[in-house]
């Protein structure tokens, strides 16, 4: 008796589609319906999604200048006056901006792992931000006769979260990466030298 099952090479199964499947989450969604995939589990609010994050990781990798050359002692040296400074930290933020945009992440993440007690308030506000959005998909949530969007959901688990945050040192975090950002991408802006295509275009431009 044939029980209808798929037998031999009628059993072969779409792969491809398959895996664009699992990593579908367009249509994700937290109560269960849309996409099912991996990615739909790991929902996200409108507007947000890791395609637009992975997008823009891309942009920023095609632009990036070879790091071998971006620390090149060889192309360091002390400009000769200050309107030479000037020119370099103009051109090289220009040239080197998405090797900056790197290191300026890398210095964010160096901060956040070397804080348990950060990534504690993060996850806080993580779950708040979480919780909250759940509910207004739900039921509208409405203070004040306005409706709550996703920017006030955000700075409400911020509120939330803002004690974790201070017995975290997060302002102290928040200054020490921007105080280390300006120095590292200051110094290397000022001391780099120019490349032979800026020089040129600075001969070239109208005095």
């Amino acid at each position: 008796m044939s029980s209808g099952a798929p037998k031999g090479e009628n059993c072969l199964v779409d792969m491809d589609s398959k895996a664009g499947d699992l990593f579908s989450a367009e249509d994700a969604h937290p109560t269960g319906t849309g996409g099912g995939g991996v990615l739909a589990k790991l929902w996200l609010p409108k507007g947000l999604s890791p395609s637009m994050a992975k997008e823009w990781i891309d942009k920023r990798r095609v632009s990036i200048r070879p790091w071998a050359s971006f620390v090149d002692q060889r192309k360091f040296s002390k400009p000769r006056n200050f309107g030479e400074l000037c020119q370099r930290v103009v051109k090289n933020v220009e040239t080197f901006n998405s090797n900056y945009t790197f290191i300026f992440m890398g210095l964010i993440l160096y901060c956040i792992i070397s804080s348990p007690m950060l990534l504690i308030a993060l996850a806080v506000f993580a779950g708040a931000f979480y919780i909250i959005h759940l509910k207004s998909l739900e039921s509208k949530l409405v203070v004040f006769g306005r409706e709550l969007t996703v920017p006030h959901q955000m700075s409400l688990a911020g509120a939330v979260s803002l004690p974790v945050f201070w017995l975290a040192g997060a302002g102290a975090a928040v200054f020490w990466v921007l105080g280390a950002t300006l120095f590292v991408i200051g110094s290397h802006a000022a001391f780099r030298q120019l490349e032979s295509s800026d020089l040129e275009e600075l001969l070239m431009e109208p005095v």
